[in-house]
């Protein structure tokens, strides 16, 4: 019997830190599902997630990023619609002007009180963990 795993990827939540505010870059997805999301996509076999995590940003926003740390793996079974993924949050900055890149139809910068709140796949939940964390120090609690 064959085994059935969760597929890993990376997302990466990039604050501009040469702007006002310090914005964080979201994508309009080329394909489905459709909608607002954070940078990121699935890590290739033999690639350390860390490395997946500024291949996406770059092939995404056209940024070179600087990871400051591991923010969360996100987990839920049904965070992904088409298939059971895990997700390994980094927040990363960056300098630049972002370009949309292979799996981004739009590119924008969203300061903390413009961020959608309908994103894609679980995002939602992971940028109000983001905010939280970076106005009270908050980090996500486990979930069981």
């Amino acid at each position: 019997m064959p085994y059935r795993n969760p597929t890993p990827t990376v997302d990466i939540i990039i604050e501009l830190c040469d702007r006002p505010h310090r914005p964080i870059v979201l994508i309009e997805r080329l394909n489905p599902p459709l909608g607002w999301a954070l940078p990121g996509g699935f890590v290739d076999y033999g690639e350390a997630v860390e490395t997946a995590a500024r291949r996406e940003a770059a092939e995404e926003t056209g940024l070179q990023v600087e990871l400051v740390e591991q923010f969360y793996v996100y987990s839920d079974p049904t965070r992904d619609p088409r298939q059971h993924t895990l997700s390994i949050v980094f927040l990363a900055t960056a300098i630049g002007e972002p370009t949309p890149g292979d799996d981004a139809k739009h590119l924008k910068l969203f300061e903390p009180w413009q961020i959608p709140t309908n994103l894609c796949f679980d995002h939602d939940r992971i940028v109000r963990d983001y905010l939280l964390y970076c106005n009270y120090g908050l980090k996500p609690r486990l979930v069981s």
